[in-house]
Formats: structure tokens, C-alpha cells, sequence
């Protein structure tokens, strides 16, 4: 990979760019599909290419290959500089920010390699989990794998060598009680060989989510309509800080790159120092968590990853940059830029994004709410193009009377805003727990894993529905 990614980088200038980045990427994955028992999906796919992006006359062209030969890859940069030129009358001037070069080479280790991890063993593993619902009317298991080797370039001096492992597990599952039904999807995922298994758990934890769902069917009451505080669970407080802090904080949809994609954002440029929250919030979105789903320590432009507060004591702080929006802004990379296979253009993407822990047990929390909801976790969810409106449909939830659960209440919903949602927050839990996801975004869409999570958080006076 990187004899044929110095040939393409030293062809491109060769040819006048002024910039130009390479990414040699070599994806090796598999996956496993379990429906109601029977193996119905076995796939196993390899791609192997390079992405070359470049900069001429101020605008960004692009091409990618898995066609090695030379000759055909001078070919593909020639025709692709000519059309970029051509182009170059009616587009608007591009320019990225100042980075400085990096050297990097790092590979995750696996103490259970996904390489020597045989298709039985996959198919032993799923259908042990499967036992553990056979009694269900419809159940679906996939599990998946990746093994991720890139080699980036770029002609400012940076180089860059990864080899990254993913394993992933997802469940969707059907119960029925009382002529009530309710579904239940949860993905699992991680940086890690699968020795990951282990710590999910799934054996245990799986029974234990049947048994609740099945107890809030047959004895679940209709939620109160009024307003009251709302306790939420980590997963509802995930999927919230991922879609109402997370991707408004893209600078590509501030800057309304995304309207006609993803969406816009609520957000503007000058609402940095502004307050979104209250004081005890602080959102962060941080690549470099060991084992998270995801993981990287430098991004597909080459600037090297690290933690970032979004929100620090209910201010707005940062946002999410890549070099073109970091030079609009008059700011830094803060290494963002991600694509999802060697054949598409980088993006502004998220990681892993979450809320800080606080200072209260969970126990703590509901022990001081006199009256009110705990949403453990959510079924369904949705929010509008700029972020703003959303709701949220509860799964496992319980009320709350003087400090004690004591009924479980069948799909509580919150409506509400997002400066409300954030400044709403008295109570914020010591324990964070992640959630794995597959972000999508862009044209054509880039699925990319991401995790999003925090503690469990008391918010006060909210209607609910």
C-alpha cells in the first residue's frame, strides 16, 4: 500500500496540485445472521483501494481506484485534474487550515484475534444468546466483524499507518403479552478482537431485558400527562447527546453544508461562550477511548485526535471542525474529517460523544425525586432537520413516588426542545455507560461507527406525555 499511495501523491503534484492526500485502505469483514434460530446470512467481503484527494486552483477534486496498476492509476488522476480544472470557472475557493505534519503507527491488539475467531464458533455464539429467547415470536442476531489497515500520506509530510479491529453484535426482538406487542433493537460494538463478548455479557443481560419488557406489557400503566421531573436512563441521555448536541455541533451544518443531506443546524457560528445548559453539563466527544466503537487517534485528513468539551458548564465551547471548516471559522482542526471506506471523500463525523458523569449514585437521583418518571430506556426517537424539536418514546420506565420506583408506566413520551433539554438538568449521575451506533450522513450515505452515552440525569419540570 505504501509504495503504490507514494506514487499517486508524487504523480498529483507532479501534475500541479498543491495539496494532495492519500489513503490506502484495506478492509477485510464478515457477518453472521441468526433469524428465529436458523443461519440465514454468512457474508465475507474484502475491499482493497486507494482515495486521492488533491487541491487545484483552490478547488478539491477527488478519485479512488482498487485497480493498482500505474499506469491506469496516472490515467484515473490525469482525467480527474481535468474535470476538477474545468470545474474550477463556476466553483467557489476552497481552502484548508494550517495543520502541523504527523508520523504515527498504531495497531489495536486483540487478545482473541477476529482473524482465528472460526465461523462456528460465531454460529455457537449466536445461538447460545438464542436459547435465551427462543419463546419469542420473531428474534434476529447478526454478528459482524472488521479488520481496518490504512496507510495515509499527504504532501505537507504527514504518514500515518493504523490497523484497526471491530467486532459488532446487534438483536432485534419481538414480545408479545396481553395482545400487546413491543420490539427492542440494541446494537453492541467495539475497538477490540472478541474477546469483547465476554464483557457484554449477552447471556445474562438479554433474559433480564425480556422479563422487564414483558412485565411493563401486562402491568405497564398509562403514562401521566402532566408536567413533572423526568429521570432518564444513560441510554436515553446517549441517544439525546448524540442527536440534539452532536451533530448540530457540526460545522459543516452550521456553515449549511448539510441542507439538503443530513439537515442544518440550530446553531450559528457566533453562539460559541454562549449558554445552552446548565452549569453542571459538560458534553464531550473524544476519538481516543480505548476499545470504543469509535476509535481512531488520527483522522482521514491526517490531524491527530483528542478529546473536546462541546458544552463545559452549559457553554457552548466547540465544534466539531475539519481543515475546511476550521479555516471558515478561523480556527484549528480538531480532528473530526472521517470516511467510511477508501472509495469516498472524508467528512465532519463524529466519535464517541457523552455526557460527563456528576457526582449523584442513580440511587441518589430517584431517592430526591418526590414525584415523577424514570425513562430508562427509549424505543423510538426523532427530531427535527436543525436539531431543535425532538421526542422521545420511553421502553423500560417506571414511575417515581417519594423516592421510590414504583410502577412501570407503557411509553412515556418527552417533547421538548434543546436548550430545554440541556438547561433542564439538576441532577447528573456518576456512572457513564456507552452505546454503539452507526451514524449515517452524507451523499451517498457514509455509515460510520460512533458512541454515544453518560450517566443517568434528572431533568426537572418537563412535560410529559
Amino acid at each position: 500500500m505504501k509504495e503504490i499511495a507514494e506514487f499517486s501523491l508524487n504523480k498529483a503534484q507532479e501534475l500541479g496540485c498543491k495539496y494532495v492526500e492519500v489513503r490506502a485502505e484495506k478492509r477485510t469483514s464478515t457477518g453472521l445472521t441468526l433469524k428465529n434460530g436458523n443461519p440465514e446470512i454468512t457474508g465475507f467481503d474484502t475491499t482493497n483501494g486507494i482515495g486521492i484527494r488533491y487541491m487545484i486552483n483552490n478547488n478539491l477534486g477527488f478519485v479512488s481506484t482498487n485497480n493498482f496498476d500505474r499506469e491506469k492509476i496516472l490515467s484515473l488522476i490525469k482525467k480527474s485534474i481535468r474535470l476538477t480544472e474545468n470545474t474550477s470557472r463556476i466553483s467557489r475557493n476552497i481552502y484548508f487550515s494550517e495543520e502541523k505534519s504527523e508520523k504515527a503507527n498504531y495497531k489495536v491488539k486483540q487478545k482473541e484475534k477476529i482473524e482465528d475467531f472460526t465461523e462456528d464458533k460465531k454460529l455457537k455464539v449466536l445461538k447460545e444468546i438464542d436459547k435465551t429467547m427462543v419463546n419469542l415470536p420473531q428474534r434476529f442476531l447478526t454478528l459482524g466483524d472488521e479488520i481496518t489497515e490504512k496507510y495515509y500520506i499527504n504532501s505537507e509530510g504527514s504518514e500515518i499507518s493504523s490497523v484497526i479491529p471491530r467486532v459488532s453484535l446487534l438483536y432485534f426482538i419481538t414480545i408479545e403479552e396481553n395482545g400487546k406487542t413491543i420490539q427492542r433493537y440494541l446494537p453492541y460494538g467495539a475497538v477490540s478482537g472478541y474477546e469483547t463478548l465476554k464483557k457484554w455479557n449477552l447471556i445474562k443481560k438479554i433474559p433480564d431485558e425480556i422479563d422487564i419488557l414483558k412485565d411493563n406489557l401486562m402491568n405497564g400503566i398509562p403514562s401521566p400527562k402532566e408536567k413533572m421531573d423526568l429521570v432518564i436512563g444513560s441510554e436515553v441521555t446517549g441517544i439525546a447527546v448524540h442527536e440534539s448536541v452532536g451533530h448540530p455541533f457540526e460545522a459543516d451544518r452550521i456553515l449549511g453544508r448539510e441542507a439538503a443531506q443530513a439537515g442544518e443546524s440550530f446553531l450559528t457560528p457566533d453562539k460559541i461562550n454562549t449558554k445552552i445548559g446548565s452549569s453542571i453539563v459538560n458534553v464531550i466527544e473524544d476519538p481516543t477511548i480505548e476499545s470504543s466503537f469509535g476509535y481512531y487517534l488520527y483522522d482521514d485528513e491526517g490531524v491527530k485526535a483528542r478529546k473536546k468539551y462541546l458544552i463545559k458548564k452549559g457553554i457552548i465551547n466547540e465544534f466539531l471542525h475539519d481543515r475546511q471548516t476550521a479555516f471558515e471559522l478561523k480556527t484549528k482542526s480538531n480532528g473530526c474529517s472521517r470516511a467510511n471506506n477508501y472509495d469516498v471523500e472524508p467528512m465532519l463525523r463524529m466519535s464517541n460523544t457523552y455526557v460527563e458523569s456528576g457526582n449523584s449514585s442513580e440511587e441518589e437521583i430517584i431517592e430526591e425525586t418526590k414525584k415523577g418518571i424514570y425513562m430508562k430506556s427509549y424505543m423510538q426517537w426523532n427530531i427535527d432537520d436543525k436539531r431543535y424539536h425532538q421526542r422521545y418514546t420511553g421502553s423500560e420506565a417506571y414511575l417515581i413516588e417519594k423516592g421510590e420506583l414504583t410502577k412501570p408506566i407503557f411509553a412515556p413520551v418527552m417533547e421538548i426542545t434543546t436548550p430545554t433539554l440541556w438547561s433542564s438538568i439538576d441532577m447528573i449521575g456518576n456512572k457513564i455507560e456507552f452505546y454503539a451506533g452507526n451514524c449515517g450522513k452524507g451523499e451517498p450515505m457514509q455509515g460510520i461507527p460512533v458512541y454515544f452515552g453518560g450517566p443517568v440525569m434528572r431533568l426537572k419540570n418537563i412535560n410529559i406525555q
